[in-house]
């Protein structure tokens, strides 16, 4: 099936009980590895690339081609999603330009109503070119690529009124935050799901910052219906740990290690990389997905 927009999968998830992962990638070996997880996993997957992250990579047209290829050079099967994670406005419109199947626009910092005016705008322009489209309301603790969240519940209105510009899949906050979480987290408010799911029946709702969440209280809040989760950091910190350990070995071993020519980058970041493969498995694990391709 390969590349799609993500609408069907992620609304298939809502449906049967389950979540689709929404994993945010830095660079190739970061996408293989994503790809990697999720073809042995037989999953449904969105590969993500925030603003910053797109901009390391040379850009959305290079970060596009870059999946798009890597889907078809690895022999992928299973559905992917090209995705846009917390896309400002004219973020969002250039991914859709340039061939995203997938868009967020953010506008949770914005005005309520200038954020359901161009979430409207965004989903006129994705909807006409088969791009599927997340949007926020009720910020989201921590920070994303400069825009930074407090945290705050997502008013049951405001999550109503956008659900009707005709989005796919909302983002709402409650209680979550991006970035690791601090030792006095109080932990999700399902209450607050539960009123928020209660208020748009059936429509799936995403879930940011899960790294660091419990695997309980993310499996509760799959049952009360988010239908996406997203991962990033869990990600980051496997992969340095990973690197760490190695480089301790080389230290360690040097010669040995030189001998083999473990300084090649390709060996030498190796480990990080199956790291990140191991995390992504795990994480579609508690998400309930493997064999929803």
């Amino acid at each position: 099936m390969a590349i799609v927009s993500a609408e069907k999968f992620v609304q298939a998830a809502r449906d049967n009980g389950y979540a689709v992962g929404g994993f945010n990638t830095n660079n190739l070996e970061w996408t293989q590895a994503i790809l990697r997880a999720a073809e042995a996993k037989k999953a449904p997957v969105l590969i993500q690339t925030s603003m910053g992250a797109a901009k390391y990579m040379g850009g959305y047209k290079v970060c596009k081609l870059l999946i798009e290829n890597l889907v078809e050079s690895m022999g992928i099967t299973v559905p992917v999603a090209i995705h846009l994670d917390h896309g400002h406005y004219e973020d969002a419109l250039e991914c859709i330009r340039v061939g995203y199947t997938s868009v967020m626009f953010d506008g949770s910092h914005l005005p309520v109503e200038e954020n359901l005016e161009k979430a409207r705008k965004v989903v006129e322009f994705a909807h006409a070119n088969g791009v599927s489209v997340e949007a926020e309301v009720g910020t989201i603790g921590g920070e994303e690529d400069g825009i930074i969240g407090d945290g705050e519940l997502a008013p049951i209105e405001d999550a109503k009124a956008m659900v009707a510009t005709g989005i796919d899949f909302l983002a709402a906050g409650i209680g979550n935050i991006h970035g690791p979480y601090p030792a006095n987290w109080k932990g999700l408010h399902l209450d607050h799901l539960q009123k928020l799911t209660e208020a748009v029946p059936g429509f799936p709702i995403v879930l940011h910052g899960g790294s660091g969440i419990p695997d309980d209280q993310i499996q509760a809040a799959i049952k009360l219906g988010v239908a996406k989760v997203n991962v990033n950091t869990e990600c980051q910190i496997a992969f340095a740990n990973a690197t760490r350990k190695f480089v301790a070995e080389y230290e360690a071993n040097e010669a040995e290690y030189d001998k083999k020519k473990l300084f090649d980058p390709r060996k030498f970041l190796k480990p990080g990389f199956e790291a990140i493969t191991e995390a992504v498995e795990e994480r579609i694990d508690v998400f309930g997905s493997e064999g929803k391709a």
